[in-house]
């Protein structure tokens, strides 16, 4: 690969990223002043002020992608825990807590057993 098709490649990047960057925050600004206003009686907002509180946003509640991970890891990683835990449990103990979990859930789809479902009904 030769260089200009590198740096082509990087200012594409830097383009549509910068466009990405400016659509999220004019969106934001839109929903601001459209909903806060309002709603809650709360003043209208600048663009620097949207981007602000973007920035803020993602300091409390988001992740930088660092030691944090996705949600998708998260549920795998707590899967793989509740896996490794009803392997230690008895048959019997098993069964109670299958049970219970289906006494306080209602029965719900997820927690039926192959064997419990009905036939399928032949088409005659």
């Amino acid at each position: 690969m030769n260089r200009q098709f590198w740096l082509l490649r990087g200012l594409k990047f830097v383009v549509f990223a910068s466009l990405f960057v400016t659509a999220v925050l004019f969106l934001t600004q839109y929903l601001w002043n459209w909903l806060v206003p309002a709603l809650f009686h709360g003043p209208p907002i600048t663009l620097g002020q949207t981007f602000g509180l973007l920035l803020l946003s993602r300091l409390l509640f988001g992740s930088w992608g660092g030691r944090r991970g996705s949600w998708a890891q998260k549920r795998r990683a707590w899967q793989q825990r509740m896996a490794g835990r009803m392997e230690n449990l008895s048959p019997e103990a098993r069964e109670k807590f299958r049970q219970q979990m289906q006494a306080k859930c209602g029965g719900m789809g997820w927690m039926r057993r192959p064997e419990a479902a009905a036939p399928a009904q032949q088409p005659a």
